[in-house]
């Protein structure tokens, strides 16, 4: 783990469930696609609010990225990269775009938690996420819904 911060976040949670010693280096992320919206996100998940994320499977597969697991630890970080939380998922789903309803939002914890603020920055992002890709979101796109546990913070 090259990020001495997650590292370091990441030894302090290990001191405290040894039960996790032997699992696998956590992937270090933050989330959304700019400062404001990534630092606001570390924070919600730092208070319990936001307990979920989705991914669009189009995204994820044009990066190369592989599917989040059930199981799966990750360190969340703010944008610059300070480490700040401990979480693990506990769910993935995957549904069409149109399917996203009131409790995913809820569980996202973002803005106002209401279906049309979701619906909103979602797509706004999914649009720049597939931009560079020459691709667009489509209502029947296929959306990764990630729950996780915050499990350690500081």
């Amino acid at each position: 783990m090259e990020n001495a911060s997650a590292r370091n976040l990441w030894g302090d949670f290990l001191d405290a469930h040894l039960e996790f010693v032997n699992s696998p280096a956590p992937q270090v992320v933050h989330f959304c696609d700019n400062e404001k919206d990534a630092n606001q996100c570390a924070e919600l998940v730092c208070k319990d609010i936001k307990r979920a994320t989705s991914h669009s499977l189009l995204g994820l597969q044009l990066r190369g990225e592989s599917l989040p697991k059930i199981g799966d630890f990750k360190i969340v970080t703010n944008w610059k990269g300070e480490a700040k939380c401990v979480i693990r998922t506990t769910a993935v789903k995957m549904l069409p775009y149109f399917t996203i309803h009131a409790e995913h939002a809820r569980l996202e914890g973002e803005g106002d938690k209401s279906l049309e603020y979701w619906k909103k920055v979602h797509w706004d992002y999914y649009t720049r996420e597939l931009a560079p890709f020459e691709k667009t979101p489509k209502e029947s796109m296929i959306v990764v819904f990630e729950r996780f546990e915050k499990l350690y913070q500081r």
